[in-house]
């Protein structure tokens, strides 16, 4: 097959790095933050961050290059078009997914032994500080896909909505708001729910959830639901912990009701989109089983599952959606 990649491309490509390095440890001191509202010198920013001035200064200059920061009379402010996405007071904030990414930082950085010797790789951070950054991130996606995932999805009469795996709820507030007769069940490990409970709540949405802590891995679903929404959820599992968790939400659905999956669906070499291909990588370093899938794989898995009538709504890299129906 023939590639437009050159030697000064495949260098490029190979010190992408370091932009990311830098950007992502702008982000773990929270820089951004720090100088949104003033100018401040390079010691003064040492003076908050506790940090060392000579490693400082060569960071935020690197920021200034990357048009990050502005630098005037030797002093550094975030430039009025980035506080609004990196800052952590901004309503337009996407912070979160990149303090999920810092970490990711850490397992991707283990790669090659992973490849020699199986993974996950080990995760030195704490896991409370990785649950709130992934939830985050979470959160930030599915408020910019949410309205449009809705109309593919089409919810139609569905009146009792089941989030499996709904974190921070992002997703089921816009199902409410768009079938105001609709009432849902978030279900979610047990210090993820109260996160969900704060957002449901800013959205006066409260009454129409019932919020149930859970691992759908050990526990059972709550039943008597009509529409069942699993997102980004698949590719943590392997093809039988998929499988088992299919049948769990087939028993949660009552007769007629929908399945719909939002995940990555590869094309039948697992090559493209390249996103999903990445993203396998993403699984290899984080999970013990998981993996990008193509459709074929979902389809077949919710079949063995109990599934009929499954199809793909929509394909959009991350944003695919395969729905199947519970005869």
């Amino acid at each position: 097959m023939k590639t437009d990649l050159s030697a000064e491309s495949i260098q490029h490509m190979a010190q992408g790095f370091s932009r990311s390095r830098v950007l992502l440890t702008g982000v773990e001191l929270d820089i951004f933050t720090l100088l949104k509202e003033h100018f401040l010198s390079a010691a003064e920013i040492v003076d908050r961050l506790n940090s060392d001035l000579r490693a400082t200064t060569i960071l935020l200059d690197a920021l200034v290059a990357m048009e990050l920061l502005a630098k005037e009379r030797n002093r550094y402010r975030t430039n009025p078009e980035v506080a609004l996405l990196l800052t952590a007071d901004s309503e337009e904030s996407i912070l979160p997914g990149f303090m999920h990414t810092a970490h990711l930082w850490k397992t991707w950085s283990q790669l090659t032994e992973v490849v020699q010797d199986g993974g996950p790789a080990p995760r030195p951070e704490e896991a409370g500080d990785r649950t709130k950054a992934f939830i985050g991130a979470m959160h930030v996606r599915a408020l910019r896909d949410t309205p449009e995932l809705v109309r593919a999805i089409n919810p139609g009469t569905a009146r009792n909505l089941i989030d499996v795996g709904g974190g921070s709820g992002s997703y089921t507030i816009g199902f409410l708001e768009a079938v105001p007769g609709m009432k849902a069940t978030i279900f979610d490990l047990p210090d993820v729910i109260p996160m969900a409970r704060e957002r449901l709540a800013d959205k006066g949405l409260s009454d129409r959830v019932d919020l149930v802590p859970g691992d759908y891995n050990t526990d059972e679903l709550p039943p008597g639901h009509d529409l069942a929404f699993l997102s980004a959820i698949i590719h943590q599992n392997s093809h039988d912990q998929n499988v088992a968790l299919y049948k769990k939400i087939l028993h949660a659905l009552d007769p007629g009701g929908r399945i719909i999956v939002r995940d990555c669906a590869m094309n039948t070499d697992r090559t493209r989109p390249t996103s999903g291909a990445l993203f396998a990588i993403n699984m290899l370093v984080n999970t013990s089983g998981g993996n990008s899938y193509t459709f074929d794989e979902i389809k077949g898995g919710l079949e063995e599952a109990g599934f009929g009538k499954v199809r793909q709504i929509q394909d959009s890299e991350m944003s695919s959606l395969v729905e199947g129906i519970k005869p």
